[in-house]
């Protein structure tokens, strides 16, 4: 898997702790004061560490792009900007291709990766992760002249959830969403033109895919979010973290507690506001 979702060029966050559900389907979203001053654990040593040097690449927007003017920007390098002032150490950050990311951190021409790199089964073979710093839920989607309120499964019942078709998000409807009508699609496309044309009640898919088309020209103004978002790891991943070379645990608990310092600080929700145009938590 490239990424948690290469759909658009798109993908996202919130405040961000992992929420799983208990085996039922349940609203999930963290708040920032979640992330308080005391949430964040011991102080490691880092005096060793004079500088961070990072890659990302640069046609993921918004995360890592060139603007412009060329200049290298986006959420993941302004986050690692953010990271490198908390530690008030030197700061780097270059773009590689997609297909060189893991080896340049193998030949020690990179420390960290911050690229929207997934944690999955087979990157954990490769690199090691720091905590998530997000994930991407899941979330309905309603035409903006909708009655429904509640998207819990029993308020659900007997309407009709369109998803594409062999997903996870399909997946997750048929075991939680049993009361209710599921109408498959081959594309996301299909999907969202029958959100439009009244052909089903509600979609249910990627939050960050789904937000840019919600924004954008395509969806003609015609849908909004219901809802908050669902993120079980089981069925949606344990979301993007910062790669380092596998073994090196200093890296990766210095990396942990930056992270922690910019959530609490405030600046990852800046981040957040910054670069995505709705709530998908």
């Amino acid at each position: 898997m490239r990424r948690l979702s290469r759909r658009l060029a798109a993908l996202v966050l919130g405040t961000l702790l992992l929420a799983s559900g208990a085996g039922t389907a349940q609203e999930t979203a963290p708040a920032p004061s979640q992330w308080r001053e005391e949430s964040i654990g011991p102080r490691p040593d880092w005096s060793w560490l004079l500088a961070l040097r990072f890659v990302t690449e640069t046609d993921y927007p918004p995360f890592n792009y060139r603007d412009e003017d060329g200049t290298l920007t986006g959420f993941n390098v302004d986050l690692a900007r953010a990271i490198c002032r908390e530690l008030e150490v030197n700061c780097e950050v270059n773009s590689v291709d997609w297909a060189r990311l893991i080896p340049a951190l193998k030949d020690d021409e990179a420390d960290a990766v911050i690229a929207s790199l997934a944690i999955t089964p087979g990157t954990i073979e490769q690199v090691d992760f720091t905590d998530s710093y997000y994930a991407t839920p899941a979330k309905f989607v309603v035409r903006n002249a909708s009655k429904i309120e509640s998207v819990l499964p029993d308020d659900l019942e007997d309407l009709k959830i369109g998803v594409v078709k062999d997903t996870a998000h399909e997946v997750y409807l048929r075991s939680f969403f049993p009361g209710s009508e599921i109408v498959t699609f081959a594309s996301d496309d299909e999907l969202r033109q029958a959100l439009k044309q009244e052909k089903i009640d509600l979609l249910f898919g990627d939050a960050i895919s789904l937000m840019f088309w919600i924004n954008g020209q395509d969806s003609e103004n015609c849908c909004q979010f219901r809802g908050r978002g669902f993120m079980e790891a089981k069925y949606f991943g344990e979301g993007v973290g910062i790669a380092v070379t596998k073994g090196n645990i200093r890296l990766k608990e210095v990396l942990n507690y930056a992270l922690a310092r910019v959530r609490a600080s405030g600046r990852m929700e800046e981040l957040l506001l910054r670069y995505f145009p709705l709530a998908i938590y």
